[in-house]
């Protein structure tokens, strides 16, 4: 407990900027020779957080902070000098966060984020195969009527009509009765999505699908009017619409690798050029 004092303290200390001058900042740890102050904490505790919950962050900060060097200390005292030097690793770090510093630069300036429909159709026609869904998905209408509604009927009629005015009217229907539906046949789902909101279990669902086109099931208080439009098999080739945004990103990324590509070549040529480096023969 003589945590709490000293933590909620430490708080007080890190929320209130200027409070305090830092010749009076308390030291909060000590592992050997290296010290853990009251400003090590900033950033450390989210502002508007209840006072329980910084305690518990402040303390397990600290905590780590002082596993973490009783550890380093420990490797430093058993490792070889060899084993300790890691100049060539945290150069190579370095050299690596720079060009990636650069290279988003020169992608945030130049590269054409555009993608049209067109170029998405294009590139899915041409390599269809590659985008194959990994599960049954339909096309799918629905209403839930309550099991003993009088609307059943209607809703049955106005489900199965191909009128663009009927769908309108079902919906209008189900809101004024607070029914459930789902009449967006243009989206496609996964079967397992359906199965989960209706009481549906098909020993075959690939059997199902083709010989169904239109399907009612009741549970103990609802009855599911459900009309299918189209549906896909698992492994097959998947529709451009579930596809769209993955080609689209697949189409920035080979921009992306193109532009960063040209601006290699470019670089080297230019170096290569004016003589800027040499490559020695051994």
């Amino acid at each position: 407990m003589r945590w709490r004092p000293l933590l909620f303290a430490l708080i007080l200390l890190t929320s209130c900027s200027g409070f305090f001058k830092k010749k009076t900042e308390r030291t909060l740890a000590k592992v050997y020779d290296e010290y853990l102050f009251e400003s090590d904490l900033k950033g450390v505790v989210p502002k508007g957080i209840p006072a329980n919950d910084s305690i518990m962050m402040v303390k397990s900060f600290v905590d780590n902070w002082v596993r973490q060097r009783l550890i380093l200390h420990q490797a430093e005292k058993n490792l070889e000098s060899s084993q300790l030097d890691f100049s060539k690793q945290l150069e190579n770090y370095k050299n690596s966060l720079i060009i990636f510093a650069y290279e988003n630069q020169l992608i945030r300036q130049k590269l054409d984020t555009v993608v049209t429909d067109e170029e998405i159709s294009n590139y899915y026609n041409t390599n269809q195969n590659a985008f194959l869904v990994r599960d049954d998905i339909i096309r799918v209408q629905y209403a839930k009527l309550p099991l003993k509604s009088k609307f059943i009927p209607q809703a049955r009629m106005l489900l199965l009509s191909d009128k663009p005015d009927n769908r309108n009217k079902l919906a209008d229907l189900c809101e004024q009765q607070s029914f459930g539906y789902f009449i967006d046949d243009q989206k496609w789902i996964y079967l397992t999505d359906l199965m989960n909101v209706i009481p549906l279990r098909p020993a075959d669902p690939e059997e199902f699908l083709k010989k169904n086109h239109q399907v009612e099931v009741s549970d103990n208080a609802f009855t599911y009017l459900i009309r299918f439009t189209d549906y896909k098999l698992r492994d097959s080739n998947s529709p451009l619409e579930l596809e769209t945004q993955k080609i689209h990103d697949i189409i920035l990324n080979k921009r992306k690798m193109e532009l960063l590509g040209k601006m290699h070549d470019y670089i080297y040529q230019l170096a290569q050029k004016q003589n800027d480096f040499e490559i020695f023969n051994h």
